[in-house]
């Protein structure tokens, strides 16, 4: 047949001799992954409490005041079929930001009760295990206040959490308008980080004004909303990134994926689920306080090095790679850079994709020599 038919024979040969290629690389690209060092870290971490976390239970700060964390009470995605809750990372990072630096954090929902949450199990770490092993944070995350039971006075500051149900139940919630629109006129500190700053869109001033226009704020950019949802514009009743613009918000868009705050007087945003460690020690500071010292996880200097990577090439990223590779108190993540170079195909920036790959094969050579 193959005489009879030469293309057929050289289509053949072709779609075999890709596929070869295609199952070695992919063999190779795992091959770079840590993937004992991760299965022993999950194990690890798995039981983690706060017990066994010094930054939580060494040199304890008396009690400062409360913080009022918000997280959304919507579980599919409008009329789709997608299920959706707050971003677990989001919310025990955060926490236990607060709880280190002496605040007390009550959690609140807009039905109140048990909300839905978002578990990701790649995201999760010491501090997001400790926080599922913690029976107050439990108790407090399955019985949240409902906001128009809060009382304001209660708290020094209030933080949205994101997770992409706050899309739907965050923007025409009275309760939170009002609460959102006091704490600004009386100076009180609002953190909102992901789609959590949907909390502010419909929020206006007693001159009719909306809070955040002028205003320098961060937030799921559209390219990060359209990158994971192609159709997200057909889901969600907005864009975050577009609203905010609307509104006259001044929008300070960072990298994909990478860590990028807001820092407005007594307004604090963060762009993504990575901007969420940064946007509480924010919060700290703006209340007036110095941020209790806290170890840098392995995800945080992994997204250190990403940032140089962008901003000034491989060069210099691989430099920051040796230095932390050094330093035994500095992990790093490479599995994280991996996770960016996919992204990269996804975008279909190959070039970037391969500069990545070259980082964690550089990070792990240097690593296991």
């Amino acid at each position: 047949m193959f005489k009879k038919y030469p293309i057929l024979k050289r289509s053949l040969i072709s779609i075999v001799s890709l596929l070869v290629v295609l199952i070695s690389f992919g063999i190779w690209f795992v091959s770079l992954l840590p993937r004992e060092e991760m299965k022993k870290r999950w194990e690890t971490q798995k039981t983690s409490s706060i017990e066994n976390i010094s930054y939580l239970s060494e040199n304890v700060i008396p009690k400062r005041g409360k913080i009022l964390a918000v997280v959304t009470s919507t579980d599919i995605m409008g009329s789709s079929d997608k299920s959706t809750g707050y971003e677990l990372t989001e919310l025990s990072r955060a926490y236990y930001v607060f709880k280190a630096n002496g605040f007390e954090v009550d959690i609140a929902s807009p039905l109140g009760g048990e909300p839905p949450v978002v578990i990701d199990d790649d995201d999760m770490g010491k501090f997001d295990f400790a926080f599922l092993n913690d029976s107050i944070a439990q108790y407090k995350t399955s019985h949240t206040i409902a906001m128009d039971a809060v009382v304001e006075e209660d708290y020094e500051a209030i933080f949205f959490v994101g997770g992409k149900g706050a899309m739907f139940d965050f923007p025409e919630n009275k309760a939170i308008q009002a609460i959102v629109r006091n704490y600004n006129q009386s100076g009180k500190v609002i953190g909102a980080v992901c789609h959590g700053p949907a909390a502010l869109v419909n929020v206006t001033l007693d001159n009719g004004r909306p809070l955040i226009e002028n205003k320098t704020v961060s937030g799921f950019t559209n390219k990060e909303e359209l990158l994971l949802i192609p159709d997200a514009k057909t889901i969600f009743p907005f864009l975050l990134q577009d609203k905010l613009v609307a509104q006259g918000a001044q929008f300070n868009e960072g990298a994909m994926y990478l860590e990028n705050i807001s820092h407005d007087k007594n307004l604090v945003t963060g762009q993504n689920p990575w901007s969420t460690w940064k946007l509480a020690e924010t919060m700290i500071k703006q209340l007036g306080y110095t941020p209790k010292y806290r170890q840098i996880t392995a995800e945080e200097n992994a997204v250190k090095v990403l940032e140089v990577y962008k901003n000034k090439g491989s060069k210099e990223a691989k430099a920051l790679i040796e230095t932390m590779v050094s330093q035994e108190h500095r992990p790093m993540a490479r599995e994280f850079i991996a996770s960016h170079s996919i992204i990269a195909v996804m975008q279909g920036d190959i070039g970037r994709f391969f500069s990545l790959i070259g980082l964690v094969s550089y990070a792990k050579d240097i690593s296991e020599n």
